[in-house]
């Protein structure tokens, strides 16, 4: 449970990393894809190690196509949209949003996959938006209007990796979570490239120090560690009290925003958290009741 709180801490400040290099003059577009270059050689060392302990069968070209296309879902587009919403919202609205995504995997499963929601996850989605929404309306009170729009490309982003998370799943149980990860990796890194490289050619290497230094803690602090840490929390717990121990991330951001960011700690904002947070606990519950049988 330590493995999982403190994945889901590192995980949940790269928000707080993103908006600390806006200031320094970085775009959205840059700062995707540092992260991205810097964090590839990670993903492959990890995948390489993790060769070593298994044999592999070879990937086909359709696996390949196949990788390559929730890459450019779940990675690319997903932290794309995160990261220009994150220009307009708190870090603490944006992590509370990307809370949802459990409610939306739900949502668009069953809409999509046929996958019936069990009746105790009603109320539970119910009460989820009911606190993102209590939050939604004081950061627009307090921020103005330019909330509404970075809230919904955080909510996009949050429907992008939910679709990754559908798809991903059969292709994960048949190749393995590692090679997964790396090659998706390898496809959000060429997308970001090119998309810095057409905005602005020169904009990856005129960048300040800072900006360098600040992505290279992105990569590796608050996107390649709290991976393996959640790994390995997974192998030791199993998914349920990974998914509850993760539950201290949203929190975590508020106190990181405040002490970095100066940003605003209200009780209506911790209610909401604690409202989403309960909501979660709930949802998590019911898949820990399910029976093997049970639909999931």
């Amino acid at each position: 449970m330590l493995l999982a709180s403190v994945g889901a801490i590192l995980f949940s400040a790269k928000a707080i990393v993103v908006k600390l290099s806006y200031p320094y003059g970085a775009s959205p577009e840059v700062i995707l894809a540092l992260r991205m270059l810097f964090s590839l050689p990670l993903f492959w060392f990890a995948a390489w190690w993790a060769s070593r302990r298994q044999d592999w069968a070879p990937l086909s070209w359709r696996d390949r196509f196949v990788l390559f296309a929730l890459g450019f879902i779940g990675y690319y587009l997903s932290s794309y949209l995160d990261f220009l919403g994150l220009q307009f919202i708190s870090a603490s609205l944006e992590r509370i949003i990307l809370y949802l995504n459990p409610t939306l995997v739900l949502i668009l499963s069953a809409l999509f996959v046929g996958k019936r929601i069990e009746r105790g996850q009603w109320p539970a989605m119910a009460v989820a938006y009911l606190g993102v929404l209590l939050v939604f309306v004081q950061d627009v009170r307090w921020d103005g209007p330019q909330v509404m729009l970075g809230a919904g490309l955080v909510f996009l982003s949050a429907i992008s990796y939910a679709v990754y998370l559908i798809l991903a799943g059969e292709v994960v149980r048949r190749i393995g979570s590692i090679r997964v990860v790396a090659y998706a990796c390898t496809s959000s890194c060429f997308f970001s490239l090119l998309q810095a490289l057409i905005v602005n050619p020169s904009a990856l290497i005129t960048q300040s120090p800072e900006v360098y230094g600040l992505s290279l803690i992105n990569a590796s602090i608050c996107t390649f560690v709290p991976m393996l840490l959640i790994m390995m929390a997974l192998r030791r717990i199993g998914p349920g009290l990974t998914a509850q121990s993760g539950m201290v991330g949203p929190v975590a951001v508020v106190g990181l925003a405040w002490f970095f960011l100066d940003e605003r700690i209200s009780l209506v904002q911790l209610a909401g958290i604690g409202i989403v947070l309960t909501s979660m606990a709930m949802l998590v519950r019911v898949g820990r009741a399910r029976t093997p049988t049970d639909p999931v």
